[in-house]
């Protein structure tokens, strides 16, 4: 029944069919001719017709007329059925749709990328990633106790959405106006502080009935380029041992303590992590932690029970992807070696490579931060050599009014890491990826 709805009237298909399916009988004829000038049987039906008609004679040197003729009316006739459906898909567009399918059919040969983290910076980093690989599994904190998720969560007894959106806003395949939708907060009123992106995963969560069938509901909406996954499905809080031996509760208190932090863990401490995220980590040509911040963001995906073990147990390339600035009241006069041991602690020796910034950074940016306690982050790349890491020192500063990772830098670093990192199962894929981007920029 679906079938017939093409020849519907005003459907504007059946007329490019028909001359398609007519080039197709003069091509089979013409090359009948081409080879036996005398007909028989059906080609004699074909040839009376031709010649009643048309007044050819058989002979080869009609037969290849006929060809020709039956040849350009045959892909005429696709070329018009083709941008006919094209103009009622994308009216306004056409060539966008090239671009979809180049780039789905493309970017699915790339390497297996898991990141892991939460906040801002794991989104920079998924901009930059979804242009050379629609294989990423973004695996994400849900331990965020403060502004439009807090409440969401102690309202509706939801996970926080809001780092999964940011995620999801990354990865789409969408128009700037669907980002700008899903990012909008609301400023006055009852819903005010709320993101609409927020409500949309809470009003997905009560109709699909779970958070993990909500995240795919929106991420089919969004068309995203991999797939975004809580570390957990439960109701976890993060809690900070400080130096002094106090403790805070609530991800949203951790850094406004001032206090420099010993360690961080989870409550309760025995929550198990999505079987999809450990399947992904285990099939991954890299797995990438960070950019973002420490011991809110990056460590605590890594105190979910088996998260740890499946990555040191991966066979993927592990990636530690530095912060350009320190971040007050958590990682105050840290250096890169700093995080890479708070990381070690936490969760072991669990990576391979460290990804730092080498570029300076604007005066105006750094006197603002350093007002703020923020200095840029130091490396001495011998210190973090000892403890096993090869250090990756890139210019990856995004010029803006704030400093962060550059989206495409930073894809562009994790690549090369890629490609010659020893024995990686992903250095094929990854070259073809920058070839192709060479031969862009030639171009």
């Amino acid at each position: 029944m679906n079938l017939m709805k093409w020849f519907y009237p005003g459907m504007k298909v059946k007329r490019w069919l028909f001359m398609a399916l007519v080039g197709i009988i003069l091509v089979l004829a013409g090359f009948s001719l081409l080879h036996n000038p005398i007909f028989t049987g059906p080609e004699l039906v074909v040839s009376n017709f031709i010649n009643e008609f048309w007044g050819f004679t058989p002979s080869p040197q009609n037969g290849l007329i006929i060809f020709a003729a039956g040849l350009l009316c045959m892909c005429w006739g696709l070329y018009k059925a083709f941008k006919s459906i094209l103009g009622a898909v994308l009216p306004n567009n056409e060539v966008r749709l090239v671009d979809i399918i180049f780039n789905r059919r493309f970017l699915k040969r790339g390497p297996k990328i898991v990141v892991i983290g939460g906040g801002t910076g794991l989104s920079v980093l998924l901009r930059g990633l979804k242009e050379f690989t629609s294989n990423i599994t973004a695996i994400v904190t849900v331990a965020d106790d403060g502004g439009s998720s807090g409440r969401l969560r102690g309202d509706l007894g939801i996970l926080p959405p809001g780092d999964i959106r940011n995620c999801l806003a990354a990865l789409a395949d969408k128009e700037d106006l669907m980002e700008k939708l899903l990012q909008y907060r609301f400023d006055s009123g009852e819903l005010a502080g709320h993101n609409l992106g927020n409500l949309f995963l809470a009003a997905l969560n009560d109709m699909s009935g779970g958070f993990d069938s909500a995240i795919k509901s929106l991420s089919k909406v969004l068309a995203i380029r991999g797939q975004v996954l809580p570390v957990t499905l439960q109701n976890i809080n993060l809690a900070a041992e400080l130096a002094d031996g106090s403790t805070v509760y609530g991800e949203s208190q951790i850094g406004k303590s001032r206090k420099r932090i010993k360690r961080v863990f989870l409550y309760p401490a025995n929550c198990v992590p999505m079987a999809e995220a450990l399947s992904a980590i285990r099939e991954a040509d890299a797995i990438v932690l960070g950019p973002g911040s420490l011991y809110t963001s990056i460590i605590p995906n890594l105190l979910v029970l088996g998260i740890p073990e499946a990555i040191m147990d991966a066979r993927g390339t592990k990636i530690y992807i530095c912060n350009v600035m320190t971040q007050p009241g958590e990682t105050d006069n840290y250096s890169a070696t700093d995080h890479l041991r708070a990381i070690i602690r936490h969760a072991g020796p669990i990576v391979d490579y460290m990804i730092v910034n080498r570029e300076q950074i604007p005066k105006h940016l750094l006197k603002r931060y350093r007002q703020e306690g923020a200095r840029p982050v130091a490396c001495n790349i011998r210190e973090a050599e000892n403890l096993g890491v090869k250090v990756v020192a890139e210019n990856m500063v995004h010029e803006s009014n704030v400093v962060r990772h550059h989206p495409e830098k930073l894809a562009r670093a994790i690549m090369r890491v890629l490609l010659g990192a020893p024995k990686t199962t992903a250095r094929k894929k990854v070259f073809k990826y920058l070839k192709r981007e060479e031969q862009k920029a030639i171009n």
